[in-house]
């Protein structure tokens, strides 16, 4: 009989524990479940923008002024308004004038040696005498003529001085060296200044014509 009266208890034991773990059980699934929202909750972020509407005042410094400058010292004063006296006496005789001395803008007094142009010179130069300018055969030929401007220095004696040859300008390459000879064997009337003859620069123009066509 004993052992039937133990058996018996331990059924009881063991509902009585039975019910103990369903409630244990349904506190503890609350108690998570709670602290799983509280944790969603406060992880989120707050994505919203936030103006920071402070004032502050900062206190300006008092700007400095730039010193002064200071009048420049002269060493001689100024004499200030000054009263011109005009002559009592007045003039009036002119000068003897020579119209017989010839006036020279250039204000130049050749020495014999420097070169001048053409413009300034008191008598140009002019053409004596030359052979005539040898027209060559093959552009005579091909229809083709022209002016060829040459540039020299005519020294005193009215000579072309040979290393001042120059071709300005030319229609055709063929007449070069025909134009250069006319000019070194042409006679020139020397360029004067005060009378006196000088080296001019000028340009001399040789034209190439064909007659009796």
């Amino acid at each position: 009989m004993f052992d039937v009266l133990i058996e018996s208890k331990r059924k009881k034991t063991t509902k009585k524990s039975f019910g103990v773990g369903v409630v244990s059980l349904t506190v503890h699934t609350v108690i998570i479940a709670a602290a799983v929202y509280a944790t969603l909750n406060a992880g989120q972020t707050d994505n919203t923008v936030k103006v920071d509407t402070a004032m502050v005042f900062i206190d300006q410094q008092q700007q400095q002024k730039p010193p002064e400058q200071q009048p420049v010292q002269l060493d001689v004063p100024l004499k200030g308004f000054q009263t011109v006296v005009a002559p009592e006496v007045i003039p009036t005789n002119i000068p003897p004038v020579n119209l017989q001395e010839k006036f020279d803008p250039t204000g130049i007094v050749p020495t014999g040696n420097e070169v001048f142009m053409e413009a300034i010179v008191e008598e140009k130069p002019s053409v004596l005498s030359g052979p005539q300018p040898q027209y060559p055969e093959l552009l005579r030929q091909a229809g083709i003529q022209g002016r060829v401007m040459v540039q020299a220095i005519i020294d005193t004696t009215g000579r072309a001085e040979p290393p001042s040859l120059k071709v300005i300008s030319s229609p055709n390459p063929g007449f070069d060296q025909p134009a250069k000879t006319y000019v070194l064997k042409a006679l020139f009337r020397p360029a004067r200044v005060h009378g006196r003859a000088v080296r001019v620069l000028i340009n001399i123009p040789i034209d190439f014509k064909i007659t009796g066509r």
